[in-house]
């Protein structure tokens, strides 16, 4: 969900950023592509050319090991406390949801064999027999309440209690059923519990482990397809292949997968070139060319619900005035920070979800959806006059950063010559990535901030799963933002199960975030990932979060 970068505050430059992009536009026309099916992307507004890879070639064989860069190291790996890039790609093979998330970003079956939904409040499990966690035991129903009721116990503070918020209970009513009653019809709760909400441990693991649960001393303790090793705080960590995992169909190919924490861009690169590591997810953008030309393995793209959005946290500063965001918006050169940061593989977005998640909309929604975005084009002039008429002149804001890769750097100078240009000051502050997480999940780091950048996913196909974040009280609206029709309109698309009502009310809810922009969206871009020569068979798809990735990597050739 975040990233940035930058250094100390920006001196105000108009041409040095634009000089920069254009210099980058010369050397991003590279026909970025990659091998077996998927969907082409051709060039356009001077976007590189890239192709959306569904499967890469299946493994011919297994593997003893193979290593991973994530590119910071997580601080637990507690499903409760885990809503970020580097914890849930490693958490994604060890632990297992109800339901799971496919790299198609369909929902089928997980720990749930089965489920209905026999009243509009009332959601009913058939646990899965014959599972076993990594210490032999067997998986009951009492497993998965003591699992699902910790997002309900304000004393753990998970980050998914905002998805428990309309849940009364969670009760065993069968030896191996479990009951969830609601106190209204929520549309997305089942969809939930394919992702972190639904995460499976066992309770006696929990009750023993305490507040140590998820830790690198004492790990986790799941049912899926690998099971925890080692953490070595600051460097790697380690996951073994399970041998008893029930689903044979997704049995880890390789015995172990090391994960190696590697902040610097950089350093990934050449790790990737050299063979030192293997494979990894979110490959820097300014070595696509590179990565796309080089003999130590292939570079593909795949399936993305991730928008790269500018997070407005401080609505009590000169931001507070929707004028001043829109004019923000409309100041920063979108196309260029695309060419330029996102090494020209991606799209500028109006708004703050993929297309991807209105699959389950009417066409004629769909279609609406086009015709209501309120839209906001390059255009400084007007953006500097519309931020005059509401009262710019010269506030300070604070830009958080961490350095990440070129794309965060490039992407926070946009933003703040933008903010420049519109007659504001902008100082940059960079924090490392450690820290810059804590913003997703600490108000008080985030005290003297007005903005910061995220690359936010959804963990449903259901453009809910954003715009439910922004409303008023909830735990990912960061900024404290409330609009009353707003939240009328979520509320809406929550009660309903209806496609048509559903996506009607989801709509609404994005015209509304549209033209308020408590969050400014700045563009889309598909899931890279690099596979060094020795490695094949993961499926390219921010589905990685949730879904046993690692398992389908084995021999190439």
């Amino acid at each position: 969900m975040s990233s940035a970068r930058s250094g100390s505050p920006l001196q105000p430059s108009g041409l040095r950023l634009r000089r920069t992009l254009a210099a980058a536009l010369a050397t991003a026309a590279v026909l970025v592509t990659s091998a077996c099916s998927g969907t082409a992307h051709p060039a356009k507004d001077g976007a590189a050319a890239y192709r959306l890879t569904d499967k890469t070639p299946a493994a011919t064989g297994d593997l003893d090991s193979f290593t991973w860069s994530v590119y910071a190291e997580p601080t637990t790996i507690d499903y409760a406390y885990s809503f970020d890039f580097p914890p849930n790609q490693i958490l994604a093979n060890v632990c297992e949801s109800l339901l799971r998330w496919n790299p198609d970003l369909t929902t089928s079956p997980g720990l749930a064999a089965s489920y209905t939904n026999p009243t509009p409040t009332t959601w009913v499990y058939q646990i899965r027999p014959g599972v076993s966690f990594h210490d032999g035991t067997a998986l009951t129903a009492d497993d998965v309440v003591a699992s699902l009721r910790r997002n309900l116990d304000p004393e753990t503070a998970s980050v998914w209690a905002n998805q428990y918020k309309n849940v009364t209970s969670v009760d065993k009513t069968g030896p191996m059923e479990v009951t969830v009653t609601l106190a209204k019809p929520d549309s997305t709760f089942n969809k939930y519990l394919a992702a972190g909400p639904g995460t499976v441990e066992s309770a006696a693991t929990l009750a023993k482990s305490g507040k140590d649960y998820g830790n690198p001393q004492t790990g986790v303790n799941c049912t899926g397809p690998f099971s925890f090793g080692s953490w070595n705080s600051g460097q790697s960590l380690t996951l073994k292949r399970f041998d008893g995992y029930w689903n044979q169909e997704l049995k880890a190919r390789s015995g172990e997968v090391k994960f190696v924490f590697l902040a610097d861009a950089t350093t990934r690169v050449n790790a990737f070139q050299s063979g030192e590591v293997d494979g990894g997810w979110m490959v820097p953008p300014n070595a696509y060319a590179q990565l796309g030309a080089t003999r130590a393995g292939k570079l593909y793209f795949g399936r993305n619900t991730t928008v790269a959005d500018e997070v407005v946290s401080n609505l009590k500063g000169p931001l507070g005035d929707p004028r001043v965001r829109q004019a923000l918006l409309m100041a920063i050169d979108r196309k260029g920070i695309v060419t330029a940061g996102a090494g020209g593989v991606g799209e500028v977005s109006d708004s703050l979800v993929t297309d991807s998640l209105w699959a389950e909309a009417p066409p004629a929604t769909r279609e609406a959806l086009l015709k209501d975005l309120p839209r906001y084009p390059y255009d400084p002039a007007k953006a500097k006059a519309l931020a005059a008429e509401a009262g710019v002149n010269g506030q300070k804001i604070v830009i958080a950063t961490s350095p990440l890769d070129s794309q965060t750097t490039i992407i926070t100078q946009a933003v703040a010559q933008a903010a420049t240009a519109i007659g504001l000051k902008p100082q940059i502050d960079s924090l490392s990535a450690e820290k810059y997480t804590t913003l997703f999940t600490d108000p008080a780091a985030r005290e003297g901030i007005d903005l910061f950048l995220t690359f936010w996913y959804t963990s449903i196909t259901d453009p809910l799963d954003m715009y439910g974040s922004l409303q008023t009280g909830a735990f990912s609206n960061y900024g404290n933002w409330s609009d009353p029709a707003f939240d009328a309109a979520v509320d809406r698309a929550v009660g309903a199960y209806d496609p048509a009502e559903h996506a009607a009310a989801n709509a609404e809810a994005q015209k509304i975030a549209t033209r308020e922009l408590p969050w400014l969206p700045l563009y889309t871009q598909p899931v890279s990932v690099f596979l060094g020569k020795k490695i094949t068979g993961v499926r390219p798809s921010i589905a990685y979060l949730y879904y046993p990735w690692a398992a389908e990597i084995g021999a190439n050739g």
